[in-house]
């Protein structure tokens, strides 16, 4: 898959440096991946949930950060819309990012 844009992964690594092993390994997963659908993306991420049009959320380091990233199956990309801490995901409206 066609991962956009991993310079969000470099600037939320700058202030969260604890960040850098998990998601540099959620970056070449997904890079590396085939997923089809959703059921593909759980087999290898069990924190993953389908939160609507056409996003994602995956769980980073014990579900300490949150990951959005609206996903295009038959184009085969990813789009990551979020980074951020647990706390100001759930501020936040992932749904339309």
């Amino acid at each position: 898959m066609h991962v956009i844009s991993y310079k969000r992964i470099r600037e939320f690594v700058k202030d969260h440096p604890d960040s850098s092993v998990k998601l540099g390994r959620w970056y070449k997963w997904m890079k590396k991946g085939k997923f089809k659908n959703l059921n593909d993306i759980t087999r290898k991420f069990s924190g993953v949930d389908y939160i609507g049009n056409d996003r994602y959320v995956f769980n980073i380091s014990g579900n300490r950060y949150r990951l959005v990233a609206r996903i295009n199956f038959k184009a085969h990309r990813i789009y990551i819309r979020y980074i951020g801490t647990h706390t100001n995901y759930n501020n936040t409206d992932c749904k339309n990012i």
